[in-house]
């Protein structure tokens, strides 16, 4: 994508963002959602998507993929444009010809620029990015992945799990019913995740090395194998048809810092109509400060219609705040 002209422009792709774009297709407003990551969901693919999530109204207990691809599902009745894997990295007050509201035109990393009326920034805590393993450097997508959204691509194949948090463990007893085998490569003998998941894991199928280290891997063109050192110096060369580096990530709010926002612990301050310091600036989810903030996915919810609706009467201040029923016909 090079150029494009939307109404709205959403940053973040997590269930914050997902819904701020169902709620401005619900609106009637054309809608582009942008995220540094390759795929739908934000925190919630990268790090949650196998785990049940209790907080969503109406919902006792949801899978994070499930929540994502309803989600996703909902925004795309009104077909919304999405640009993943690109970073929002500047905007600058696009110029109008009749005296209108300000708009702003965004950049990413990878030079796509829209020209939108308003933008509602939903980043969570910031940009993601994995810790990288450097043992497996020059693999990633011919084998090597920093997280699972999908158990069923691992049906049937040889995965090495690396890491000792709630993550890797969680992964590795998830994929352990598909897989042809599973293994966890942890660097200390004690682990960070959940004591009863690890409890989980030493009485399943899956083979644990405790204080070892990825030494290398090898495949050409894909992975086919991980050769692992344990604290003995033994070497162990495992079959590998995918290696899940579960070491974690680093969240910082990155180009955003620059947009002349007023952030208070990489947080974004906004007022009651989530509007930020920016005119047509709007922030919902995580990454919204007020006073009394409470960081919820059913919060977010609620502060992506808020931001949404109001950017919509900063468009037109003819239109209504109020969207109306999703029980009668669309709203405008």
């Amino acid at each position: 994508m090079t150029d494009t002209r939307v109404d709205i422009v959403v940053v973040g792709a997590g269930p914050t963002g997902l819904y701020a774009g169902y709620c401005a297709g619900f609106r009637g407003l054309s809608v582009l959602i942008v995220d540094s990551l390759a795929e739908l969901g934000g925190q919630v693919s990268a790090l949650y998507a196998e785990k049940l999530i209790y907080d969503v109204a109406g919902l006792p207990a949801i899978r994070g993929r499930e929540l994502i691809d309803g989600l996703a599902k909902q925004a795309d009745a009104f077909s919304p444009t999405y640009l993943l894997g690109e970073q929002a990295r500047t905007i600058t007050r696009a110029p109008t010809a009749d005296g209108g509201p300000t708009r702003w035109l965004l950049t990413t990393d990878r030079a796509s620029r829209i020209d939108c009326g308003a933008i509602v920034v939903t980043g969570g805590i910031g940009t993601f990015t994995p810790r990288p393993l450097e043992a497996a450097a020059g693999y990633r997508g011919r084998g090597l992945a920093y997280h699972v959204p999908r158990l069923d691509a691992h049906r049937d194949q040889d995965v090495v799990v690396v890491g000792g948090g709630d993550s890797a463990v969680d992964w590795a007893l998830a994929l352990e019913p598909i897989a042809k085998s599973v293994t966890l490569v942890h660097r200390r003998a004690r682990f960070r995740a959940h004591a009863a998941s690890v409890d989980q894991l030493r009485r399943s199928r899956c083979a644990v090395h405790t204080d070892a280290q990825v030494e290398s891997i090898g495949g050409d063109p894909d992975l086919r194998h991980v050769v692992v050192t344990t604290a003995s110096g033994e070497r162990l060369q495992l079959p590998a048809d995918a290696l899940v580096a579960a070491l974690g990530f680093t969240a910082n709010l990155g180009p955003l810092t620059d947009w002349g926002l007023e952030v208070i612990d990489r947080a974004i301050v906004v007022d009651t109509a989530m509007r930020t310091c920016l005119p047509g600036v709007h922030a919902a989810g995580d990454i919204a400060w007020y006073p009394g903030k409470v960081k919820l996915i059913s919060v977010g919810f609620g502060e992506a219609a808020l931001a949404v609706n109001n950017a919509a009467t900063y468009l037109d201040p003819s239109r209504s705040l109020a969207p109306g029923h999703s029980t009668g016909k669309q709203a405008a």
